[in-house]
C-alpha cells in the first residue's frame, strides 16, 4: 500500500478549441465555481484547431481568481526552455503564484517536425528533457549571483541573466511511461503526470516503484514526487467499469487509487460543465473526507501500537468497547457465525479481524450461520511483500470504518445517557476526520453512511469480479459478501430515516441508537467474514489482474 501523504488535488483536463475560443474559458470559470482546484489545457502548437496554449493560459488567468493553471503537457520540442521559464514565472508573479509546469519530451513528431523542429529518438528527447529541466530552474534561481550556463546536446544557454524568480515554487510535473522518464521524474521531477486511458493494470505500482528507486539513488525522498492522473468517466445509474457509475462509485474508486496507488491529484477530461460541477461539488469533498479519515486512523492505530502492542489474537479492540458500554444489552451472535481465521492467512503474517460475537440489537437482517466459507485451494502458496500489502489493505480500510464506528456509537450512547448534549456532539464531531460542512449528528452519520456505500461499491464493481473470475471457488462466498452488501444498504437507509425523524423530533435519538445499533451489529459482522474469507485471496490475487 502506498501513500505519500500529499494533500488532494482535482482538476480538469479542457480542450482549447479554437472554433469556440470562448469555451475554454467559460469551463475554467466553471471548474473554479465548482470548488477545484486546477484547470488545465492540452498544449499542440502544430494543431491549427486549438489555440495556443500559453496564450490561453494567460487569458484565463486574468478571467479567473482562485484555480491554479498548468499545460498538460507543455510541448517542450517547440516551446525553448529559457522563454518557457520567464514565461511561468511571470504568469506565476501576476496571478500570485497559480501556475504549475507539465512537460513532455515530445510526440506526434511529424507535426514538430513540420513546424521547424528536428524530430528525436526517446532516448534524445529524455536527454533534451533533463537539459530543460536543468535550464528553467536555473533561469527560476533568481538568486544566484553567476549568469546561467548550461553546455546541452539539444538545449543550451551560455551566461543567460536569472530571473524573474515566481511568486511560489512552480511544480514541475512530467508526462512519463517509459524507464528512462519515470526514472527522470524521480531525479529531479515535483510530480508525475500520467493519464489513465494509456496504462495498463499494474503501470501506476510499476511506475511508482521506478519513480521511488530513482527518487532514493538521488537521495530525494519518493515523497518529494507527487503522483497525478489524468483520468475520464461517466457518471450513470450503475456501474459499467473503473469511473463508469454513481458518485458513489466514483468516490470509492478515486479513494482507493489515493490510499493503494499514492495517487494525489485527480484531474478528468470533460468539457462538460454538468459533469464538472458534479466532479467538484460531490466527488472531490467526499474523496478528501474518506482518504483523510484512514489517514487519521492509520494514525491513531500507530499511536496504539506504540503505547500497548496488541496480541493478534485479540486484535478487535476497535469498538469493542463502546459496543460494550453503549447503554445496550449485549447479546452474543448465533453459534457457529464466527469461523476462525484460515491457517493460510497465519502464513501471511496477517491477522483478520475476528468476530467477537457480542450484539447490541435483538435485530437480525441477514443469518450468518448460511454464510459459505472458502479454502485456499493450496497451502503452501507464495505471496509477495506486495500481496501481502493488499491483504493487509482490506483489514486497514475495515479498521478505518471500525474506528468511525466506534466514534459513532460512542457519540449517540453519551446524548441518549444525558451525558452529553446534542450541540456538545456538534463540537466533538467537528473534531473528526469523517465529515461534512453542516456540523450535526445527522451530517455526521450520513458521512459515514456514504463512506461505506462508496467502499461496497467498488468491491461489487471491480474487486470481486476479478476475484471470482481468478478462482471460482470464490463465486459462493462473493455472491454472499455482494447480498450482504445490499442487506447492509438497506440498513444504511433504516439510518437515514431515524435521522430525518430526529431533525422534526430531537425526543427520537432513541431510534437513531437502535438504527445505529443495527449498523453496528450488522457491519462488523460482515467486516469480520470478509476479512476471513479474502485475505489470502487478495494476497494471492490482488486487487486486479497482475497486480501481486
Amino acid at each position: 500500500m502506498t501513500d505519500y501523504g500529499h494533500d488532494l488535488l482535482f482538476g480538469t483536463f479542457l480542450t482549447p478549441s479554437a472554433a469556440q475560443p470562448q469555451a475554454a474559458v467559460a469551463l475554467t470559470q466553471v471548474s473554479e465555481q465548482a470548488g477545484l482546484d486546477l484547470a488545465t489545457f492540452q498544449d499542440h502548437p502544430y494543431q491549427p484547431a486549438f489555440l495556443d496554449s500559453w496564450t490561453l493560459l494567460s487569458y484565463v488567468a486574468a478571467r479567473t481568481e482562485r484555480i491554479r493553471l498548468s499545460l498538460n503537457v507543455a510541448n517542450l520540442p517547440l516551446r525553448q526552455p529559457a522563454v518557457l521559464a520567464r514565461s511561468a514565472a511571470s504568469l506565476d508573479l501576476l496571478t500570485g503564484g497559480r501556475v504549475e509546469l507539465g512537460l513532455g519530451a515530445g510526440a506526434f513528431w511529424e507535426a514538430i517536425e513540420a513546424m521547424g523542429a528536428s524530430r528525436l529518438t526517446p532516448g534524445q528527447g529524455v536527454k533534451a528533457l533533463t537539459e530543460a529541466i536543468e535550464i528553467i530552474r536555473g533561469i527560476w534561481a533568481d538568486d544566484v549571483r553567476e549568469p546561467l550556463r548550461v553546455a546541452g546536446d539539444f538545449h543550451h544557454v551560455d551566461g543567460a541573466k536569472r530571473g524573474p524568480a515566481p511568486a511560489h515554487d512552480i511544480g514541475i510535473w512530467l508526462g512519463a511511461y517509459k524507464p528512462k522518464m519515470l526514472a527522470l521524474t524521480g531525479r529531479t521531477a515535483d510530480g508525475w503526470l500520467p493519464s489513465l486511458a494509456y496504462l495498463k493494470p499494474g503501470d501506476l505500482t510499476r511506475g511508482n516503484t521506478a519513480i521511488d528507486a530513482a527518487a532514493t539513488a538521488a537521495g530525494r525522498p519518493p515523497g518529494a514526487v507527487r503522483r497525478l492522473l489524468n483520468i475520464t468517466g461517466t457518471f450513470a445509474a450503475r456501474s459499467g467499469g473503473l469511473l463508469q457509475g454513481p458518485v458513489s462509485q466514483w468516490v470509492a474508486e478515486l479513494t482507493e487509487l489515493a490510499l493503494t496507488e499514492g495517487m494525489s491529484g485527480f484531474i478528468l477530461g470533460t468539457d462538460d460543465p454538468a459533469v464538472i460541477q458534479q466532479y467538484g461539488k460531490e466527488v472531490a469533498p467526499a474523496v478528501r473526507e474518506a482518504v483523510a479519515a484512514e489517514r487519521q486512523a492509520r494514525v491513531e492505530r500507530e499511536a496504539a501500537r506504540a503505547v500497548q502492542p496488541q496480541d493478534p489474537a485479540s486484535a478487535q479492540a476497535t469498538g469493542s468497547s463502546n459496543r460494550a458500554t453503549s447503554g445496550a444489552d449485549v447479546t452474543p451472535a448465533a453459534a457457529g457465525s464466527a469461523p476462525a481465521a484460515e491457517p493460510s492467512a497465519s502464513r501471511l503474517g496477517l491477522s483478520p479481524t475476528p468476530d467477537d460475537g457480542r450484539r447490541l440489537s435483538s435485530q437480525r437482517p441477514f443469518d450468518e450461520a448460511t454464510r459459505p466459507h472458502y479454502t485456499p485451494p493450496t497451502p503452501d502458496a507464495a505471496y509477495t511483500d506486495q500481496g501481502r500489502a493488499v491483504g493487509q489493505h482490506l483489514i486497514d480500510v475495515h479498521d478505518a470504518l471500525r474506528a468511525e464506528l466506534d466514534t459513532l456509537l460512542d457519540v449517540v450512547g453519551q446524548v441518549v445517557a444525558g451525558v452529553r448534549s446534542v450541540g456538545s456532539a456538534r463540537s466533538e464531531i467537528n473534531k473528526m476526520t469523517m465529515r461534512q460542512n453542516n456540523w450535526t449528528l445527522g451530517a455526521y452519520c450520513a458521512a459515514y453512511c456514504t463512506t461505506v456505500t462508496g467502499h461496497h461499491s467498488l468491491e461489487d464493481a471491480s474487486i470481486f469480479p476479478h476475484l471470482a473470475t481468478a478462482d471460482e471457488a470464490l463465486e459462493p462466498v462473493i455472491d454472499r459478501l455482494t447480498a450482504e452488501h445490499h442487506t447492509i444498504h438497506e440498513v444504511l437507509e433504516g439510518v437515514d430515516k431515524a435521522l430525518v425523524a430526529l431533525g422534526g423530533d430531537p425526543s427520537r435519538i432513541a431510534d437513531v441508537q437502535e438504527a445505529v445499533h443495527v449498523l453496528a451489529d450488522t457491519l462488523l459482522s460482515h467486516l469480520s467474514y470478509e476479512e476471513i474469507e479474502l485475505v489470502e485471496p487478495l494476497a494471492r490475487l490482488g486487487f486486479y489482474p497482475g497486480q501481486v
